[in-house]
């Protein structure tokens, strides 16, 4: 079930002291709903708002993003930690490269 508090909470944890304003926060949970609204399901698994979160931070500000993904995908080890900074370094990277081209 779509907590909008809930959803909100985290995501004011996660972009704690990070450039990320109330408002944005609040339109990113508002866009998650709208998402929600519009696949029509009765019933949403809380991994899959999870991941909508976690994407939604990947695109506004990569250390909220790692900080709710180590918290939510429970990160069992540090070699897990290290591997998903490893791919979100070298998508960063590609996207880098892409603009400069």
């Amino acid at each position: 079930m779509f907590d909008r508090e809930k959803i909100i909470k985290g995501l004011l944890k996660a972009c704690e002291k990070r450039p990320v304003s109330r408002e944005r926060i609040e339109e990113i949970a508002s866009e998650i709903e709208a998402d929600l609204r519009m696949e029509g399901r009765k019933e949403v698994s809380s991994k899959e708002i999870g991941e909508k979160v976690i994407e939604a931070l990947k695109e506004i500000d990569k250390v909220a993003y790692v900080r709710f993904a180590s918290v939510y995908r429970e990160f069992t080890d540090l070699s897990h930690f290290i591997k998903e900074l490893e791919t979100l370094l070298n998508k960063t990277i590609e996207i880098k490269e892409a603009k400069e081209e």
